[in-house]
C-alpha cells in the first residue's frame, strides 16, 4: 500500500502548489492590472500563431473611466446581483445542472458538460486561468478560483478586471477596444443604447461581430438590447448597505 501513497501525496502537493500560485497571482492584481488572460492568450495563438503583428485588440480602462451605462447594462446581461452575492449563485447552478442532466438523458453526447449558471466572478476565474474545456474537474477548479477572487479582491476590482478582459468580438477584448471598434468612442462616452447593445453581445460576441460564426438569426440581439435597457435602472453598482 505504501507505493500507492507516494503518487497520491505527489498529486496532493501539486494541487496545493497550484492553488498557492493562483492565490499569489490574484494578490498581485490588487494593485497591478493583468497583462492578459488564459483565454486571450489562447485566442491570440489561434488568430496569430507565430506572426509578429496581430489583430488582437485590448486597451485597459480604469473603473472610473467606464460609463455607468455600460456597468449597469453588463450586470443586467450577465449577473444582475453581482454586487450582492459571494461569487456563486447556487440556485442558478442547480438549474444549469438539471438542464444538463436532461440533455444527457435525452441522448446528449457528453455526460460531463456544464453550461450556464455562471456568475461574473466564475466567468472571470475561467477566463483568467482555465481552458475552455467543460467538465466537472475544471468546474471544481473554477469554483476554487472563484472563492480566491472573492476573498482577495474587492467587488469593484473584480468588475474592473472583468470589463477589461471579457471578449467582445473576434480579437476584441475589454471595453476599451470594444467601444472604439464598434462606436469609435471612449468607454466613458457610451450612451444607454450603445451600452445595451454591447452588453447584448456578451453571450456570443463572435456572432455579434461577425455573422458568419453563427446561423443568421440564431440570436436576437435587438430583443436582448431592449430587455437590457428595461432593466438598467434596477441594478446596483455597489453592495447594498447592511441593515
Amino acid at each position: 500500500m505504501r507505493w500507492l501513497l507516494y503518487p497520491v501525496k505527489c498529486l496532493l502537493a501539486g494541487f496545493i502548489a497550484m492553488q498557492i500560485f493562483f492565490a499569489l497571482q490574484i494578490t498581485l492584481w490588487v494593485s497591478l492590472d493583468p497583462s492578459s488572460t488564459a483565454f486571450q492568450r489562447a485566442e491570440r495563438w489561434r488568430l496569430c500563431t507565430w506572426h509578429w503583428t496581430c489583430s488582437v485588440k485590448s486597451h485597459w480602462t480604469p473603473y472610473d473611466k467606464i460609463s455607468n451605462n455600460l456597468k449597469r447594462a453588463v450586470l443586467v446581461s450577465e449577473d444582475d446581483i453581482f454586487f450582492q452575492h459571494k461569487g456563486v449563485r447556487v440556485e442558478d447552478m442547480q438549474k444549469a445542472w438539471q438542464k444538463n442532466q436532461q440533455k444527457t438523458q435525452a441522448g446528449g453526447k457528453s455526460k460531463t458538460v456544464l453550461r450556464g449558471g455562471s456568475t461574473i466572478t466564475q466567468q472571470l476565474a475561467k477566463n483568467l486561468f482555465l481552458s475552455s474545456e467543460q467538465n466537472y474537474l475544471r468546474k471544481g477548479q473554477e469554483l476554487i478560483i472563484t472563492g480566491l477572487l472573492e476573498l482577495i479582491l474587492s467587488k469593484q476590482r473584480l468588475y474592473e478586471i472583468y470589463l477589461n478582459s471579457v471578449e467582445w468580438g473576434e480579437g476584441i477584448f475589454g471595453v476599451g477596444a470594444a467601444s472604439q471598434h464598434y462606436y469609435a468612442t471612449s468607454p466613458a462616452a457610451l450612451d444607454r443604447e450603445q451600452a445595451a447593445a454591447l452588453a447584448s453581445a456578451l453571450p456570443a460576441p463572435k456572432c455579434f461581430d461577425k455573422q458568419e460564426y453563427c446561423r443568421r438569426g440564431s440570436i436576437n440581439y435587438s430583443a436582448r438590447q431592449d430587455f437590457i435597457l428595461e432593466g438598467m435602472d434596477r441594478v446596483a453598482l455597489a453592495p447594498y448597505p447592511k441593515k
